[in-house]
């Protein structure tokens, strides 16, 4: 099977989006005129913001490959889908709610071609395998979605926050720190990478099993 684990960050809306999307954002998340957090609000979802970078790892007939995709948005997502080309698994951490949807929403805002056949049925480890869900089992009330880092913790993996962590993504990308925000949003992926191996036993041989 052919599986793709991947990341993406993201960012606020341009700025020559601003002036269309204030009001589209206060009225959604609520805000009040004089609440000056909206714009950064707008990376919280495809509509509205903006992908910063997307960071993978492919396995593939018992060859793996990664990179980060980071630079001209509609280039980036291009290149992803190439990638995603005849994957069969996709996996990641929020991804079946969060950067899936992100990534469709932003590859139609920009004109760039997807894959059709990707399911986001519930209840189903593929073609999404959403680690975050698959731990929770599926009960997506709040007390149950657990972040990346707890897993990691509660798993005794090495944390991907040891630098720095998404709410200082959009602070980096305006100081120019792009390759410090690609090589965190990498660490995701390793980190994500090493959870579904735990929660699949696929980090066990065989013969160290206990049955």
């Amino acid at each position: 099977m052919t599986k793709l684990f991947f990341d993406i960050e993201t960012i606020p809306c341009a700025q020559d989006k601003k002036a269309d999307l204030e009001e589209v954002t206060r009225k959604k998340f609520k805000m009040s005129d004089d609440d000056d957090d909206w714009h950064h609000k707008t990376g919280l979802e495809g509509t509205l913001g903006r992908i910063c970078c997307i960071a993978y790892i492919k396995e593939e007939n018992g060859r793996v490959t990664r990179d980060v995709l980071s630079g001209d948005e509609k280039e980036m997502l291009a290149k992803f889908w190439q990638v995603a080309a005849g994957v069969q698994q996709f996996i990641g951490h929020n991804i079946w709610g969060f950067d899936l949807p992100f990534i469709y929403q932003r590859s139609i805002i920009l004109k760039v071609k997807t894959r059709t056949d990707i399911s986001f049925a519930r209840y189903r480890n593929t073609p999404i395998y959403d680690t975050m869900c698959e731990w929770a089992l599926w009960d997506l009330s709040e007390p149950k979605k657990h972040k990346l880092d707890t897993l990691a913790k509660v798993m005794g993996l090495p944390t991907s926050k040891d630098l720095m962590d998404g709410s200082e993504v959009w602070q980096y990308f305006q100081d120019g720190r792009i390759k410090e925000i690609c090589d965190y949003c990498m660490k995701d992926v390793v980190l994500v990478r090493q959870v579904y191996q735990r929660m699949t036993f696929e980090d066990q041989k065989t013969e160290d099993l206990p049955f």
